[in-house]
């Protein structure tokens, strides 16, 4: 089936969640592109909704450009209303012993079939996949799936080299290269007054273990990011080798996705919508504003009378929350303005002429797209890296405006502001200044992974230190 002479051997384990899958997979469909066999594997679970949703499956091998791409789903043993999948840390234990096993089962799996792996890549929230790796010889690489600006403000303040907020000391500004971030701007994990701060010890746990990777893979791009890619290069190899998500070379692969839900039908709808007039608005996969902004978002839309697609996702299972109520009469109110989905395929909606702004919680998978697409943006961010994103839209990127707070500022954004936001991001000056700025970016993402770009040729660098340190053992280099 793959010749005379098997191809290198890559193998791929991504932590179940949406925001983790789509990045590893669309670097997996990269290097399968290139030439190489790819298995990328998760859990069972997110297993049984990629295969509901998406045209995939793991009893087949699918080429991709000039390799391949096989999927692979391993049980974690838990029912679906077990309540340890409630409880993040609990749960990451237990994936940590059940993921433990089965790598090293697969490692040994795929010796004995004479196609040992080359290679294995894993993203955060996995930082024990790294030392399986180790322990059986074969080299690892990280997949940061956030920006290298948030990877430096992690690096920075795991090795203490410069001062962040603390107990003591809360509102104090951290400087990193070539900015300063105020209290609330850094990645708000690292914040003692963070609601989540499990999530910041578990990505933490990842620079702990930062000395056995031979890499750092990064989902952006040189151009966009070179301060920061410059710095951490000192101290770890750093390649970027963004937009992941646009794919020149990796033909036949827009079918493979990894969506846990079917995209609802808008692109007829978004047909009929004249150029740069809907206001696109979703909040991720994770994110469950409280109903009372919801509230506001949908009057400001009302009082704005912009046209809008908007993405409202039931919550997660596990969350034991309510689905999202619009106020009375608010659907009758947009009829010929405005759809509201469950999911979309936001690719192609950013992509759409008729698209004008994004209302994103500024994750940065959605960042990325949104840049890439040349598509300006309102800030809402929740947690985490989302808060640090959406300062560099702003006020480094210049394709944004600041509209939404970090959750754990408990501020409302009032449909007053929303409206104005609104309009501010599609007609008039500013509106204009925000898409130059975007489809500058949009120009750079795009040379950047095309041939002899930038990201290209880090990729590049990336599959010849593969196959040399495949062929000659960890060790050995």
């Amino acid at each position: 089936m793959i010749g005379s002479e098997a191809p290198i051997n890559v193998f791929m384990v991504s932590f179940p969640a949406q925001g983790h899958i789509n990045p590893l997979l669309r670097l997996g469909k990269f290097l399968a592109a290139k030439g190489l066999f790819v298995t990328f594997a998760t859990s069972e679970t997110a297993g049984k909704d990629m295969r509901t949703a998406n045209s995939i499956s793991d009893t087949s091998v699918t080429p991709v450009g000039d390799g391949f791409l096989k999927f692979d789903f391993f049980e974690d043993g838990l029912a679906d209303d077990d309540p340890i999948k409630k409880e993040l840390s609990d749960y990451c234990a237990h994936l940590e012993l059940v993921g433990k096993q089965y790598v090293s089962h697969m490692i040994k799996k795929h010796a004995e079939e004479n196609n040992p792996i080359s290679c294995i890549i894993n993203n955060p929230f996995l930082p024990w996949v790294c030392g399986v790796a180790a322990e059986h010889g074969i080299p690892s690489a990280l997949l940061w799936i956030q920006s290298s600006a948030v990877f430096t403000a992690y690096y920075s303040y795991f090795h203490k080299l410069v001062r962040f907020p603390s107990h003591d000391e809360p509102y104090i500004d951290v400087h990193l290269p070539s900015i300063v971030l105020k209290y609330n701007e850094v990645p708000d994990f690292l914040h003692p007054s963070s609601p989540y701060p499990f999530l910041g010890t578990l990505i933490l746990e990842q620079f702990k273990n930062l000395s056995i990777p031979f890499c750092v893979l990064v989902d952006t791009f040189e151009e966009l990011e070179h301060d920061y890619i410059n710095y951490i290069s000192k101290f770890v190899l750093m390649r970027p080798i963004g937009p992941l998500f646009k794919n020149p070379k990796a033909k036949g692969s827009r079918d493979i996705r990894g969506d846990f839900m079917k995209s609802d039908d808008c692109m007829e709808w978004l047909n009929s919508k004249d150029s740069a007039s809907v206001v696109y608005i979703s909040f991720g996969t994770i994110v469950f504003l409280p109903q009372e902004q919801v509230t506001e978002i949908a009057h400001g839309l009302l009082e704005s009378k912009v046209s809008f697609l908007w993405v409202i996702k039931p919550p997660l299972l596990e969350l034991g929350l309510q689905p999202h109520v619009l106020p009375d009469g608010f659907l009758e109110g947009t009829r010929d303005k405005g759809k509201v989905v469950q999911w979309s395929p936001q690719e192609e909606v950013l992509a759409h002429p008729s698209v004008a702004c994004f209302m994103t919680h500024c994750g940065w998978n959605s960042s990325m797209e949104a840049l890439t697409l040349g598509v300006p943006m309102l800030t809402f961010p929740a947690w985490g890296d989302q808060v640090t994103n959406a300062k560099f839209l702003v006020d480094v990127y210049g394709v944004g405006i600041k509209l939404g707070y970090s959750q754990s500022e408990k501020k409302v954004v009032s449909r007053e502001e929303v409206k104005k936001c609104l309009l501010e991001a599609i007609v008039g000056p500013k509106a204009e200044e925000l898409k130059r700025n975007a489809l500058k970016w949009k120009r750079v993402a795009e040379a950047a992974v095309d041939d002899g770009g930038s990201s290209d040729g880090h990729l590049d660098a990336f599959v010849e230190d593969v196959k040399r340190r495949g062929a000659f053992g960890i060790n050995k280099i």
